[in-house]
């Protein structure tokens, strides 16, 4: 089994580099798919895409604010169960990052279908847990417990603070490429995050912080939000479950969060 994890996952930096940022995502994958149909054809293949592959396109959804969040209009097919894979990656605007992430993504289908190899797509959202290293430009639960922590200053960018994300623990990812491997498909997409099991706004994660730390938050607003950045993104993971019916996620976003927190607090004050 191959498990392509590699990337290069900031918007911001890609704009900065977008030389480097293809020549990561989307080249890089080449050469492991190429690699890999050359020496070890028969290897399951899973790559870790991205849910900025839909570009911005979930912001012409009805949305409706909320006093803590953005949210979908109930009357709306995904308001039950998020985003499917039946969203357009057309037609949209990406940011450089999701675009090299959206030719890796191609690549892979095609390499399955093509190909006939076992390879997976897997369209992440927030991926996280307890070993998750954040930083300001990504990696958003992560980095947000650690300034909680600290003290440390943050910025939410846009939105009223109010943008919406789902969050998969790291452990039910991996249990996700677990299923796949034992009864791989050819170039098969699969939307990857916490769907309604497990999402929060910016400001609800913001006082999950403050009520797990003890600590009142030091954060700021900026009004200019990330270009093409989600309003509000959950995905849908029925196609997954469909195909994969013993699959099912086992941490809560509240108990994902207490791990970060317990992880953080160790690594901050070893580096104290």
């Amino acid at each position: 089994m191959v498990v392509h994890t590699a990337a290069q996952p900031s918007h911001d930096w890609a704009a900065k580099e977008p030389l480097t940022d293809f020549t990561v995502n989307a080249n890089g994958t080449l050469n492991l798919l190429e690699l890999t149909r050359l020496y070890s054809d028969q290897a399951v293949f899973i790559f870790t895409s991205t849910n900025k592959v839909y570009g911005d396109t979930p912001n012409l959804l009805p949305l409706v604010e909320q006093d803590s969040r953005w949210e979908i209009d109930a009357t709306h097919p995904y308001f039950s169960d998020g985003i499917d894979e039946n969203m357009s990656i057309d037609q949209t605007k990406h940011s450089l990052f999701g675009a090299s992430k959206v030719a890796a993504d191609v690549l892979c289908q095609e390499y399955g279908r093509y190909f006939d190899m076992n390879v997976g797509v897997f369209r992440g959202g927030c991926l996280t847990g307890p070993q998750h290293s954040g930083t300001q430009l990504h990696g958003f639960l992560s980095y947000l417990m650690k300034c909680a922590i600290t003290g440390d200053h943050y910025t939410i960018f846009g939105y009223n603070g109010k943008q919406v994300r789902d969050n998969i623990h790291a452990w039910d990812l991996v249990n996700m490429f677990w299923h796949f491997y034992n009864a791989p498909r050819k170039g098969e997409v699969y939307n990857a995050g916490g769907g309604r099991f497990a999402n929060c706004s910016m400001k609800e994660a913001i006082l999950i912080c403050e009520h797990i730390t003890g600590n009142k938050m030091n954060y700021s607003y900026s009004d200019s939000n990330r270009i093409g950045d989600h309003i509000w993104y959950i995905s849908n993971l029925n196609k997954f479950k469909s195909h994969f019916p013993e699959w099912d996620w086992k941490y809560s976003l509240e108990i994902t969060m207490e791990q970060i927190f317990e992880a953080m607090k160790q690594r901050v004050a070893t580096i104290k």
